[in-house]
């Protein structure tokens, strides 16, 4: 039986609100209008969804809803992120997992093209076997499809996997398949909202330990991991 730990990305791996703030304020600024964003409470819209995120957060600089995240996104794929936006503990622990020999998979509801930059530029795609990004014949999580979609490419069921997040978004996809899951409380969840019940870390070296301290090289039963909890 096959046994994979599969990651959301923004907001479990990488810090990415800079990055979209970053890119919101030169769009701003161009169109010549005098707005600023706070970076506290962009926070709050990283897991809204990228068109409700660029309209709340462009504020009177927004135009059309549609061609704001277009542009928005384009700007996205051209920029390289730094390293330096991995949470502290990610690329240690995923190189620890994978020499520990457990398959790792991303499952993410930003665009794949953004996706694998993101992961490229940060130097961690090597460690992913699995990539499923955001798509338009996909609906986004909390919908099942996107999670499907990866179990499909893995070969794997839902109950022999765990699914590490940091959204109510994540754990909705994760408790519509019955699947384990692990809760990262410093990534974008909505204020005020906490695990129903499961594995919850505040930190990412605390999840690679939890991980690693009970698997057996290779052969890892997640599904008994996570209901040892």
């Amino acid at each position: 039986m096959s046994e994979a730990v599969i990651f959301d990305l923004d907001g479990t791996l990488v810090d990415s609100c800079a990055t979209c703030v970053d890119i919101l304020s030169e769009m701003i600024e161009d169109r010549g209008v005098i707005h600023a964003i706070d970076r506290s409470y962009a926070r709050g819209f990283m897991s809204l969804g990228g068109q409700t995120m660029v309209a709340s957060l462009l504020g009177p600089a927004a135009m059309d809803p549609a061609a704001d995240l277009i542009e928005f996104r384009s700007r996205y794929q051209d920029r390289v992120t730094c390293p330096s936006t991995l949470f502290a503990g990610v690329p240690e622990g995923l190189r620890a997992m994978r020499e520990h020999g457990l398959r790792l998979a991303i499952c993410s509801n930003k665009p794949q093209n953004l996706c694998e930059n993101v992961l490229r530029d940060t130097r961690i795609a090597e460690y992913f076997e699995v990539v499923v990004g955001g798509r338009p014949t996909l609906r986004p999580k909390p919908a099942t499809d996107l999670l499907d979609m990866t179990l499909a490419a893995l070969g794997c069921e839902a109950e022999d996997c765990l699914f590490v997040g940091d959204s109510e978004l994540d754990y909705g996809a994760a408790n519509a398949l019955a699947m384990p899951f692990a809760f990262l409380t410093y990534g974008y969840a909505e204020d005020g909202w906490s695990l129903p019940a499961g594995l919850s870390f505040d930190a990412f070296p605390e999840l690679s330990a939890t991980l690693l301290s009970r698997a057996q090289p290779v052969d890892i039963q997640l599904s008994r991991l996570a209901t040892a909890f």
